[in-house]
């Protein structure tokens, strides 16, 4: 059967983060204000998670709200006019309307319509992931300029008497804007999946069973053990591998970036890839808490802000968590 030849759309070989925006809940939350209903204290929370405060968002706000904001101010900082933009990738797993996505009402909001936009659920991988696809479909020429933006309203989705996870969350959103670049700037992603611990963290009930009267409203759990342990052991593995595939070492690092799940896992990584102490760590979870698909971009907001001659240095960055799934690439920070 003989038929034209169809056209196949190819893109740029590189590409780039082009700046990074940040919302925060505007709520700062001590420890204080949660350990009652735990049965717990400021000094046990510090201890285990590094948390001195984390921020969370007033009942009016929405993921949505948050996810507006951050990717306004990485449009901002881009130079790229809104209406180039032409695809939105949203990561959230606290998105409290199954649909329409967020990504959709951002790139209204923000004036990228008709871009195609979509939410997606890597959890806190979830802005790994993300960096991944936009990196990959600009390449590939089905997007020219790409908004990714991790948003999530956690607050929305724990049980303030859970005492597995509900200290850890805060509420934020960060938003990166990539594109085209004249040399890498965008590494090889190493990502993947362990379904077979799927129950270590995740959603205590469904929906379908709330409907029912079978369950209470489905909130945020985890086996902490479980997932410290294969956080700080796999998850080293896995960063090493990202580094591996980018073509450099530790050494050539100027900051690293992890998912800000707990402080004891950010030190036990430092030692794992021996940092050199020239590489400046994101510790954002002291003051904002674990924002899951948020928290990388937002501790790079953060990062840059206070040290902004690491622009144009090389990041690792590294999400892992409910799925249970992980993403890590390098990348030269914008």
């Amino acid at each position: 059967m003989t038929h034209p030849t169809l056209s196949q759309s190819t893109g740029p070989a590189y590409t780039r983060l082009y700046s990074v925006g940040a919302a925060r809940g505007e709520n700062a939350v001590p420890n204080d204000d949660l350990v009652g209903p735990i049965d717990s204290s400021d000094e046990w929370i510090r201890q285990r998670t590094g948390i001195i405060t984390r921020v969370r968002a007033g009942a009016d706000v929405l993921a949505v709200d948050l996810a507006t904001d951050a990717a306004r101010e990485a449009i901002e900082r881009s130079g790229v006019p809104a209406d180039r933009i032409d695809l939105v990738i949203v990561a959230t797993i606290s998105n409290v309307q199954q649909t329409p996505s967020i990504a959709a009402v951002v790139a209204d909001r923000v004036g990228a319509n008709p871009a195609a936009a979509y939410d997606m659920n890597a959890a806190c991988a979830g802005y790994a992931y993300a960096v991944a696809q936009a990196d990959a479909l600009i390449r590939a020429g089905a997007a020219h300029y790409a908004l990714v933006i991790g948003a999530e309203k956690l607050s929305d989705v724990v049980d303030p008497t859970d005492r597995t996870i509900s200290f850890l969350l805060g509420d934020g959103a960060g938003a990166v804007v990539v594109g085209p670049s004249d040399e890498p700037a965008i590494a090889p992603t190493v990502w993947g999946s362990d379904g077979s611990k799927a129950d270590a963290v995740g959603m205590n009930h469904t929906l379908v069973e709330y409907r029912d009267g079978a369950a209470q409203w489905p909130t945020l759990r985890q086996e902490g053990q479980t997932v410290f342990r294969w956080a700080v052991w796999d998850m080293a593995k896995v960063a090493k591998q990202a580094l591996d595939a980018a073509g450099v070492t530790a050494d050539d690092l100027a900051a690293f970036i992890p998912h800000q799940a707990n402080m004891r896992i950010i030190d036990e990584f430092a030692k794992q890839l021996k940092l050199p102490d020239s590489v400046v760590i994101g510790r954002d979870i002291a003051t904002t808490g674990n924002t899951s698909a948020a928290s990388i971009p937002l501790a790079m907001h953060r990062l840059l802000e206070e040290n902004p001659g690491l622009s144009g240095g090389l990041a690792l960055q590294i999400g892992f968590g409910a799925g249970l799934v992980f993403g890590a690439q390098v990348v030269v920070l914008p």
